[in-house]
């Protein structure tokens, strides 16, 4: 057996450190520091504000990682204050800040940021940025103190807001438990929210300098900008239960009523990437996704990847779906008589074609209107005559953002289609996880937005597909947490396969029709292909990334009998049930935290239950055994499950 990787290539793919947090804590308020700026901010224990950072973006909305220097804190029993310098650089521009934190037993908060570039500075956003988490808070009032001194009662968004829902705010106030509010006010200059949910971002983000000024913009040397947030806290809520403290409460599943059927669970694959996953046909052998969705752009690709299309799927003993982008909304005829000849020439048969004119794939600016419609009806008919027999959908391949702010008719439709991915605004660890607590409010927006018709999700991935503001993703050379690039480096770790296997009993808990989750090889894949970057061990030992045994059991779970679960804490273990051919019952869970979470299995842990986990112990011999999960099942043993961080385990049981 190969010498085991190090633990955080195990675990993340990668040997990056990731960003260390110190918990923070005056009385009854506690707070993370990570990199300089707060998250999770609760008071005796409950969220009450997602995350406060001081945010410094470059004109392609990248954002800086500041270098920080001269970090000093103190704290005590009722106080603590944090004081840094840090610098962002990058394009030959320079921006300087420093920031001060303080927090007192009383409940306040106060984080404010002085900040002065030292050359002129072409940004997109500069300051500062809050969070409101989503659980217990979409759809819930909001108290709103405007710029004016207006007061306005409102409501978070229930369904996804594809522009602003609240604008010229200098404070918010809403309920974090009953009795208890949080007044948050945000100085120094006009801030507004948008809906980060379009992103998939578990959160309603407050920025500062409204999207309808000037942007890029830029900062000219030596001036100075001054903002602060301020937190306080009216009224008082009973205990929490548990007493608020910092222990790790036991998380319980049970397993439930039938609840439909788990959709179907294809395979996505890029046309530049059909020789690759020809290449690993023999360690792709026992995945047998529900079809093979297979994304051509016509500017780009040929019969090349037609031909390669229908190598893989032969391989994998699949059908065929396609994405495919259209060049020319003015002459849609044409460019899909020329995709229908070469899917022909190389004897490709597509069930389905999902169609995106080519400029849907730009940024959209929210409240963009768009009066002519009509290209679209045109482009359907040419679809149904290029492809006779086969269903045709439409939606967007890009983000739910632009699929949100400009959906096509669906009248000519026959299903809607969007992918989405975990790493558009951050690309920590908990922010890629925290995309799982997201996705319902995703999927019922989408459902909110084309009513009856049937829904596909995907393809969702940690990595991006594309950029839609222009360029390419953004570069990743080392492979480490980079926001919104392509060749994200939880892929291969059992972050990736815990991630996959959220994202799969999310979109069965939110009954999709088809969901496509992982791709043969490359930046999403789930077996090693050598690349234009390194991807740690694999490059030495290959194999199989551990959400490869994840995707093995999702692929044959499509279409099966549903059974509900509940989990106590969803944010934290994700589960996913359903019966088997044989008339077993095969339950799935994941643990989406860097810590041990222990499992109370309610009601199913008993008599035949086997229990098969994979994590870090097994992460060498699951990258050369297809089999893993058959050869390391045990019998349960009673009802308590202790799964590690980011561990799978499937139980069987009957």
């Amino acid at each position: 057996m190969a010498e085991a990787p190090s633990r955080a290539i195990m675990l993340f793919g990668t040997d990056e450190p990731a960003a260390e947090t110190r918990l923070l804590k005056a009385g009854p308020l506690s707070a993370e520091l990570d990199a300089g700026n707060l998250r999770y901010i609760r008071h005796e224990g409950r969220e009450a504000i997602r995350a406060i950072s001081y945010v410094v973006r470059d004109r392609f909305w990248g954002t800086f990682n500041p270098e920080i220097r001269d970090l000093e804190i103190e704290e005590s029993a009722d106080r603590f204050v944090v004081a840094y310098s840090a610098s962002c650089t990058g394009d030959g521009q320079r921006f300087d800040y420093r920031a001060r934190i303080t927090g007192n037993a009383d409940g306040t908060l106060r984080f404010q940021g002085v900040g002065s570039p030292v050359t002129d500075f072409l940004t997109n956003r500069t300051g500062f940025v809050v969070l409101h988490g989503v659980e217990g808070i979409s759809g819930h009032p909001v108290k709103v103190s405007e710029v004016s001194g207006r007061a306005v009662e409102s409501r978070f968004p229930e369904i996804i807001d594809p522009e602003q829902p609240i604008m010229n705010i200098r404070a918010l106030t809403h309920e974090v438990a009953p009795g208890l509010e949080v007044v948050c006010t945000m100085q120094g200059d006009t801030f507004e929210m948008e809906d980060q949910r379009n992103w998939t971002d578990a959160s309603y983000k407050t920025y500062v300098r409204p999207l309808g000024l000037p942007h890029p913009f830029t900062l000219k040397a030596g001036e100075s900008i001054e903002q602060a947030v301020e937190l306080r806290f009216e009224g008082a809520a009973p205990a929490p239960r548990g007493g608020g403290g910092d222990a790790t409460p036991e998380v319980s599943v049970s397993v439930g009523a039938p609840a439909g059927r788990v959709p179907q669970i294809a395979m996505g694959l890029e046309w530049h990437s059909t020789d690759p996953a020809g290449a690993r046909a023999g360690e792709l052998a026992g995945l047998r996704p529900a079809y093979l969705s297979c994304y051509f752009d016509a500017r780009h690709a040929g019969p090349q990847a037609m031909r390669g299309f229908r190598a893989v799927a032969d391989a994998l003993g699949c059908p065929l779906a396609l994405e495919a982008v259209v060049p020319d909304l003015d002459s849609p005829a044409e460019a899909l008589r020329a995709i229908a000849d070469m899917a022909k020439a190389a004897g490709a048969r597509f069930g389905s074609i999902a169609l995106s004119p080519a400029g849907d794939l730009d940024f959209v600016m929210p409240g963009s209107v768009f009066d002519d419609m009509s290209p679209y009806d045109r482009l359907y008919a040419a679809a149904r005559e290029a492809f006779p027999g086969s269903a045709i959908g439409g939606g967007n391949f890009m983000y739910f953002t632009e699929l949100n702010r400009k959906p096509p008719p669906a009248g000519g439709l026959d299903f809607v289609i969007h992918p989405t991915c975990a790493i558009v605004h951050a690309a920590d660890d908990r922010s890629v996880t925290e995309t799982v607590e997201c996705l319902p409010y995703v999927i019922h927006s989408a459902r909110a937005l084309f009513a009856g018709k049937p829904y596909c999700l995907g393809p969702v991935a940690i990595g991006t597909r594309g950029s839609p503001f222009g360029g390419r993703p953004a570069p990743n050379p080392q492979g480490g947490r980079v926001a919104m690039c392509r060749n994200d480096p939880r892929q291969r770790g059992l972050l990736g396969a815990a991630w996959h296997l959220g994202v799969a009993a999310r979109a069965a808990e939110g009954a999709v029709t088809s969901l496509i989750l992982g791709a043969p090889t490359g930046d999403h894949g789930l077996v090693h292909h050598p690349g234009d970057t390194p991807q740690p061990w694999f490059d030495e030992h290959g194999g199989r990334f551990p959400a490869w045994h994840v995707m093995r059991g999702m692929y044959a779970a499509s279409g099966r009998a549903r059974r509900a679960t509940e989990v106590s804490a969803p944010r934290e273990v994700q589960a996913l049930a359903f019966e088997t051919g044989s008339g077993e019952l095969e339950l799935w869970l994941a643990n989406l935290m860097g810590e041990a979470r222990h499992i109370r299995l309610d009601g199913i842990g008993e008599g035949s239950a086997r229990v098969a986990i994979l994590d870090e112990e097994r992460f060498v011999a699951g990258a050369g055994d297809p089999d893993l999960l058959d050869g390391v099942e045990r019998p349960a043993g009673g009802d308590r499950l202790e799964l590690r961080p980011y561990a799978v385990a499937r139980c069987r049981m009957g």
